[in-house]
């Protein structure tokens, strides 16, 4: 390439980059080329990270060069956001290239954001989140990007291992943002199931018995007893407060996202118990309570 050059105005400019930065090329301080290559019969391929933390300063234009080093050998040469389909993940979000992409089918063109906007986003993955959550089917997730700073552990960890703080606190917030954990439905602990795994990093064998064991029992609000009541309100009604106080310290924002609802900061405890006493109704062992009253009563 350096040999190319001479007589050209990119003589004498023509550097290989070493270590782990990106690209592995650079010409004029502008221009870069990335290398690749397979000795497989595929145009395929893990790309760089997506937060390009390793760019190299000043380099705004950037090419692929894609070796097939299989019978027979062949090279391609492509822009390099060009050629980027996808996001997957190896131990970070990453892109994926495809040197036969279509003109039109890049993951820029599906999250209609240019590149060059992108890449220069304070938070490059949010976007990307926000394309991704959109083609979710009911009860997934997204255990590998997430757009807020909250990071999960890097370890999973058992729930028997927790102590006994720390499984009810992890069970308060469970209530505040699955109510569907107080209906009838068959997968009404699915969506809770993924959060523990990709959120807490913690594998529970046996999620419903953290709600339901017990049975039912008699219940005491403002001098009224109330009858019957399935064991899953009773955990409810007996850690009450510390459930209005995640409910109060969580965003309505993000409240919002996993209740699927629009709420504010001013709604947002009205809204949580109109989702309680909706979901209830599906109980059959609960028709004869008005779980938004007691609620209430216990609350405000």
């Amino acid at each position: 390439m350096s040999e190319l050059a001479i007589g050209t105005p990119f003589e004498n400019s023509i550097e290989l980059i070493g270590g782990q930065k990106f690209p592995d090329i650079v010409a004029k301080k502008f221009y870069g080329i990335e290398v690749k290559s397979t000795t497989q019969n595929h145009w395929k391929t893990t790309g760089n990270s997506v937060m390009e933390s390793t760019r190299v300063e000043d380099v705004e234009r950037i090419f692929m060069l894609f070796g097939k080093l299989g019978k027979p050998i062949e090279f391609k040469c492509r822009a390099y956001e060009e050629c980027l389909s996808e996001v997957v993940v190896t131990h970070s979000p990453r892109y994926l290239i495809d040197m036969n992409l279509e003109k039109g089918k890049t993951i820029f063109d599906k999250i209609k954001t240019p590149y060059d906007t992108l890449r220069k986003k304070k938070n490059p993955i949010k976007p990307i989140t926000e394309y991704y959550k959109s083609k979710l089917k009911p009860g997934q997730d997204l255990w590998w990007i997430q757009d807020t700073e909250q990071a999960s552990n890097l370890v999973i960890d058992i729930w028997n291992n927790l102590s006994r703080t720390d499984k009810q606190q992890i069970k308060n917030r469970a209530m505040v943002c699955f109510p569907e954990v107080f209906s009838n439905r068959s997968d009404k602990f699915a969506r809770l199931i993924i959060w523990l795994v990709t959120r807490e990093s913690i594998v529970c064998p046996n999620v419903r018995d953290l709600f339901t064991a017990g049975g039912k029992d008699d219940y005491l609000i403002k001098n009224k007893t109330y009858k019957d009541i399935p064991r899953v309100f009773i955990k409810l009604f007996d850690n009450i407060d510390s459930v209005l106080e995640v409910l109060i310290n969580t965003s309505s924002l993000e409240l919002a996202e996993y209740w699927d609802i629009k709420t504010t900061e001013k709604k947002k405890i009205m809204d949580w118990i109109d989702l309680i006493a909706f979901n209830s109704k599906s109980v059959q062992g609960a028709n004869h309570l008005d779980i938004k009253k007691m609620l209430t009563e216990l609350i405000l």
